[in-house]
């Protein structure tokens, strides 16, 4: 089994390790806390929460279950070398299931206050349940011949795409408006600093061991944080350089949410670590 060579290299990998699970984690109380203050989830977008529960939840999965579970390891190790670190550490784990159950009190808070008139749009169920047919499927296909590694990196790469397409909406509504009056920029700070130390994490283990596969090794981990840093990029663009300081007298109407690309416009600071 794969061990660290260097203490030194071992506690620099966990600080950065744990930098980010706080940094992410942190990005996912403020929608959270304004629900609460204002006893309604009017302009919380509820097709964002349903693509981000299932992105999160099999981000839990795939996590989970190549932390904990000795034959999907070997495999691993199988496929990669046996001398390889798992790319998945326990700040991973405690990140999923710290993201999965903010979402269920999220869905608490939309069961419980006021939801105005939104509605999750037929796209948005369209993809999720084609995401968990997807993940039936692979996985009567994976049962017969326990091809463990391989059907966890389904669920990887579902939570990769869903990732991807959360965040478009929110950008194409600051380019509409031409301002991010409404949107929380510290949300994306929180999460452009854990993109960062994720990073910096892997590239520690991956000079502990002689080797990047720690990268290509766990591509649903690189491209999550590749996507992630990108948006966020996007997003401080938008508020610093693009439309620093514009406010929007007006926000756009509910309905004219349904032009709008799978999620609909809000008028209120949305979480993207739900």
């Amino acid at each position: 089994m794969a061990s660290w060579n260097s203490t030194p290299l071992e506690i620099i990998s966990q600080v950065f390790g744990w930098s980010a699970f706080f940094c992410w984690s942190v990005g996912g109380y403020p929608q959270v806390i304004l629900n609460y203050r204002r006893k309604s989830v009017v302009g919380l977008n509820f097709n964002f929460v349903v693509l981000n529960s299932t992105k999160q939840l099999s981000y839990l999965i795939y996590n989970a279950v190549l932390y904990f579970s000795p034959a999907v390891q070997r495999q691993y190790r199988e496929k990669y070398g046996v001398e390889q670190m798992i790319p998945v550490a326990a700040n991973d784990v405690a990140f999923s299931i710290h993201a999965v159950v903010l979402i269920a009190f999220t869905w608490f808070q939309i069961a419980i206050y006021e939801r105005g008139t939104q509605k999750v749009s037929k796209i948005s169920i369209g993809i999720v349940s084609a995401a968990w047919l997807s993940a039936a499927v692979c996985v009567i296909i994976a049962w017969p011949s326990h091809s463990w590694l391989w059907l966890i990196s389904v669920f990887n790469t579902i939570q990769v795409a869903l990732a991807t397409i959360k965040y478009i909406p929110q950008a194409f509504m600051n380019f509409r408006r031409k301002s991010t009056d409404g949107f929380s920029i510290g949300n994306i700070l929180f999460d452009l600093s854990g993109g960062v130390a994720n990073y910096a994490q892997m590239t520690v283990q991956s000079i502990n061991q002689g080797s990047w596969v720690n990268f290509y090794g766990n591509i649903g981990k690189l491209l999550i944080s590749l996507v992630s840093v990108f948006f966020d990029l996007v997003f401080i663009s938008q508020h610093y350089l693009l439309y620093p300081g514009k406010k929007v007298g007006k926000c756009p109407k509910l309905g004219d949410e349904s032009r709008e690309p799978l999620i609909k416009s809000v008028d209120h600071p949305q979480s993207e670590n739900v």
